[in-house]
């Protein structure tokens, strides 16, 4: 029997299957081009190798194909009877991410990787910002993320996947240094992880060095496909540390070629949030955005995340409804939220309907509210930013300047010394 790059012993007696599965599992791991062909090329070589089924269904998730995702796990579990009981976890464990079970899939992985810890594809899940434990929607979920990826540490030595994911929960909880350390090892063993770079992105922005991260990301930027998972929202940090820098021309290029939905190959979730994002983070900051361009992201919106349940996603589009003037998606938003951390949404979504009709005051009040837990929504501490921002831009237009100040002076320092808020 083959084992996996991790170790593990694979269901399959084909090389050629087993290095194809390898490659798929490197390739989504570092967010790089070519992972659902690496797993369809493993599937060839042996269409029995449930985990290469397993495989590809992911890559499909994350492409928001679900016809696909609903075959391909059909033919693992198919598949699944005479696994080995890793394998047989791996398939289980995976129907309740791919069937949308969020919270029993979390506990599954918890399970699972107590006996099986370099599972690379199941621990995966509980990584990052956009996982299991960042879309949770539980208070602390920054200091659990650390928490599980530092427990799986000692079982991957220096591997590049799990240092990098280390480092991008050091640094959500402002272990810089640390961060700093994990992150450039991980960059030196596999220079083309897009995963890696972007976290390096991060680790600029929350020191501060926003020149310097732009540099970096832009030149490692050239070299990246953009049929990569990751592409349009490395695309993001280029469009919003331009605009921080004052290259409108640019940051107007990269939106548009890039992030927007009219052009973008990126999963929709970073479609509709990044370019939200960086079209409000541009009004904040003074800059006018055509409402032309907030009429068509709402209706992408609607059409992709018709349903409230996803907290990080329904905020961006309740900006999207408020400044597209699409009021009754941002009253369903607000009436119908749901998901762990629906009330959190409700507070917010709420903020920006009072925001967009000029209540200052009733907008603050209800970001306000939001601010001392604003994690629960998932996402990194850059993209919540957002909310700060907005709570600021609130209190300046209520005549509170030195309260907003304030505010940003506790959650993010380094707003005092750009002009990311008109009128701070």
């Amino acid at each position: 029997m083959l084992d996996d790059a991790y170790g593990n012993p694979l269901g399959t007696q084909s090389s050629d299957a087993g290095s194809a599965y390898d490659l798929g599992v490197h390739r989504f791991l570092g967010a790089e081009p070519g992972v659902a062909e690496a797993f369809e090329a493993a599937i060839e070589a042996d269409e029995g190798f449930a985990l290469a089924h397993i495989g590809l269904a992911r890559d499909m998730q994350l492409r928001t194909r679900p016809d696909r995702v609903k075959a391909s796990l059909a033919r693992a579990r198919a598949l699944a009877s005479g696994l080995s009981p890793r394998e047989r976890s791996h398939i289980n464990t995976s129907a309740l991410l791919l069937e949308g079970k969020s919270a029993d899939a979390r506990a599954a992985v918890y399970e699972h990787v107590k006996s099986w810890p370099t599972d690379v594809m199941i621990a995966q899940m509980c990584t990052s910002v956009f996982g299991l434990i960042g879309f949770s929607g539980l208070p602390g979920r920054e200091a659990e993320q650390l928490a599980f990826i530092t427990r799986l540490a000692p079982h991957y030595a220096d591997n590049w996947w799990c240092r990098a994911q280390l480092a991008f929960a050091q640094l959500e909880v402002g272990q810089l240094a640390a961060a700093e350390a994990n992150v450039d090892a991980a960059l030196a063993a596999n220079p083309s992880s897009a995963h890696s770079a972007h976290i390096r992105a991060h680790l600029y922005y929350e020191s501060m060095e926003d020149k310097e991260g732009l540099r970096y990301l832009s030149d490692w930027w050239k070299t990246y496909e953009p049929a990569g998972s990751l592409y349009n929202h490395v695309s993001w940090h280029v469009g919003l540390w331009s605009l921080e820098t004052g290259d409108l021309d640019r940051m107007w290029q990269v939106l548009d070629v890039e992030i927007a939905p009219e052009t973008s190959q990126g999963p929709p979730l970073n479609v509709m949030t990044d370019t939200a994002a960086l079209l409000f983070r541009a009004e904040l900051a003074g800059v006018n955005v055509p409402v032309e361009r907030w009429k068509a992201l709402s209706a992408y919106a609607l059409a992709r995340f018709p349903k409230p349940g996803l907290g990080f996603a329904d905020v961006h589009a309740a900006i999207a409804h408020a400044r597209g003037g699409n009021r009754d998606a941002l009253q369903d938003i607000i009436e119908s939220a749901a998901g762990p951390a629906g009330d959190l949404t409700q507070t917010i979504a709420t903020g920006y309907r009072e925001m967009e009709d000029g209540h200052w005051a009733r907008a603050a009040e209800h970001l306000g509210n939001a601010m001392h837990d604003h994690a629960r929504l998932g996402g990194s501490k850059a993209q919540r930013d957002l909310i700060d921002f907005s709570l600021a831009a609130c209190l300046v237009r209520d005549g509170r300047r030195q309260e907003a100040r304030t505010v940003l002076s506790v959650t993010r320092p380094s707003a005092l010394t750009k002009d990311v808020v008109a009128g701070l």
